[in-house]
């Protein structure tokens, strides 16, 4: 009995570059060409969030205090973070992800593993995929992303740190025992600064010195990890791209600061809503068929009101179902301290992907 023969993983990494630092370049043009630092503020006690690469050439990086930040870079602007506007890019870069690969994971607001095994776009190819994927980022964020393609994890996400900023590097199966074989155990994803100093102690500071010890070794030295060491050596790494599907519904709501007894300053206030929750629906380019109406009365009683149509919704329809809706509520009649306005139901767009689209990557053979 034989086993199947599975195919060749196609694994892509894409990280943003400095994303919330990037994003607010992006959103704020005097902020743009200069060293900015996102979170905290020169003289307080916190930590820099992100920050632009205009300030990494001072040596400046995330969960540095901020007051040594400060005085490598005296001229540097510190701004707060905007964590539900960096959510919400994200969002719009993961529906990117979904229309090109098979399961998404991500890892952070501004990193994902991609699993593109077996897709048609571009006749399979990993790296032309990835390359679309950034035009369509910039395209439609305006942000731009780097790029690792390999046949697993641990190498795309290698791949990926290797060509910042705006960077696609490519190491193909026949490439991945040599690239690690000369890789500093300290460009390992997995082993932290602790680790690489305990391995330099006993003589490791390539991969090809860590693939001369046994696994029952490394296994005796670093616990659990020595398995996962002793194959990331030689270029292995079995671990799926697991999907964390994204999300079901889009809503906004607000609560009171006095109980409204009006129903027509709530149809005002369902109407502001409604508005925010069709432009986030348009930048996520999907189509929503379920309306929701959630309403708490000052009773702290909370109570939703629903309806679902063939046709997908527009602004004009949930305009006027949500009036609708209000009207099968106690609104009017008990005092409301919060109103929400959600829509579920999706359906993403057919994206038509154009197949000939000039892609100038210089790679003659590519995977």
């Amino acid at each position: 009995m034989t086993g199947i023969e599975l195919p060749q993983r196609k694994i892509i990494h894409v990280d943003m570059d400095a994303f919330f630092a990037s994003v607010e370049q992006r959103d704020q043009s005097k902020y743009r060409g200069k060293p900015l630092i996102v979170g905290g503020k020169p003289q307080e006690r916190g930590v820099v969030a992100a920050c632009s690469y205009e300030a990494r050439k001072f040596g400046i990086h995330s969960a540095m205090p901020c007051s040594t930040a400060h005085r490598l870079c005296p001229d540097a602007i510190f701004v707060p973070h905007r964590f539900d506007v960096y959510r919400e890019v994200s969002e719009q870069i993961r529906t990117i992800f979904w229309r090109y690969a098979s399961e998404v994971e991500p890892l952070s607001l501004d990193e994902a593993y991609l699993d593109v095994t077996g897709s048609a776009y571009f006749n399979g190819s990993a790296t032309y995929i990835a390359q679309a994927i950034k035009q369509t980022i910039l395209a439609e964020t305006h942000l731009t992303a780097s790029a690792g393609v390999s046949y697993n994890k641990f190498l795309a996400k290698i791949a990926s740190d290797m060509d910042k900023p705006n960077g696609l590097y490519v190491i193909k199966p026949e490439q991945g025992l040599a690239f690690v074989s000369e890789l500093a155990i300290g460009k390992f994803h997995g082993i932290g600064p602790a680790t690489e100093a305990k391995m330099k102690e006993i003589g490791i500071e390539t991969g090809d010195d860590l693939s001369q010890w046994t696994e029952a070794d490394l296994t005796a030295r670093f616990g659990k990890s020595g398995y996962y060491f002793y194959h990331i050596a030689r270029g292995i790494d079995d671990r799926p791209v697991q999907s964390n599907r994204h999300r079901k519904s889009v809503g906004k709501e607000t609560t009171f600061q006095q109980d409204i007894h009006s129903i027509m300053e709530l149809k005002g206030h369902i109407k502001s809503l409604a508005q925010q929750v069709w432009a986030q629906l348009q930048r996520l380019k999907y189509t929503a068929r379920t309306l929701t109406l959630k309403v708490k009365y000052a009773n702290f009683q909370q109570v939703t009101r629903s309806i679902t149509q063939e046709e997908g919704l527009s602004i004009d329809n949930i305009n006027a179902l949500l009036p609708e809706l209000l009207t099968k509520t106690e609104a009017g009649e008990l005092p409301v301290r919060l109103v929400g306005v959600s829509v579920s139901g999706f359906e993403q767009p057919v994206v038509k992907i154009k197949q000939s689209q000039q892609l100038d990557l210089g790679l003659n053979d590519v995977f």
